[in-house]
C-alpha cells in the first residue's frame, strides 16, 4: 500500500528513465529520506493506482503514458474508461507515468523532475 504518513516519502522509480533518475538525484542532493519502489518489478495494484490518482488530484488518464507501444496494442484511446485504464496500468506497469513521488495524502509526477520537490516544502 502507498504510505499514509505525511512524513513518509515513496518514489515510484524506473532506473532506466532519465527523468526518474533526475528526480532521485534531486531528492538525494537534498538529503530527503524516502523509500524507493521500482514499480516495474513491484507493480501497483488497481487499488493503489486509483489511490495514486486521487492523491495527484488529477484524472487517472494523467498517469498513463500514451506513447508506449502497449497503449496502442491494448486499443486504448481518448474514450478509454477509468476501469480500462486501471486494468491496463495494473497489467502493464510500463504505462505508468514516471517518476511519481508520494507524500502522505499528496503526490506529484516528476515531469519536470523538479516538480517532486514541491512535496518537500
Amino acid at each position: 500500500m502507498l504510505p499514509r504518513d505525511a512524513n513518509a516519502l515513496l518514489l515510484l522509480h524506473n532506473p532506466r528513465c532519465s527523468k526518474s533518475r533526475a528526480a532521485k538525484a534531486l531528492l538525494d542532493a537534498r538529503g530527503a529520506a524516502y523509500e524507493e519502489r521500482r514499480y516495474l518489478e513491484a507493480p501497483l495494484s488497481r487499488a493503489e493506482l486509483a489511490d495514486l490518482a486521487q492523491r495527484l488530484g488529477r484524472p487517472l488518464r494523467a498517469l498513463v503514458r500514451s506513447q508506449e507501444p502497449a497503449y496502442a496494442e491494448l486499443g486504448l484511446g481518448a474514450n478509454a474508461s477509468d476501469a480500462e485504464l486501471l486494468a491496463a496500468l495494473a497489467e502493464h506497469p510500463e504505462l505508468l507515468e514516471r517518476p511519481v513521488l508520494v507524500c502522505g495524502p499528496r503526490a506529484a509526477i516528476g515531469r519536470p523532475p523538479e516538480t517532486v520537490l514541491e512535496l518537500l516544502a
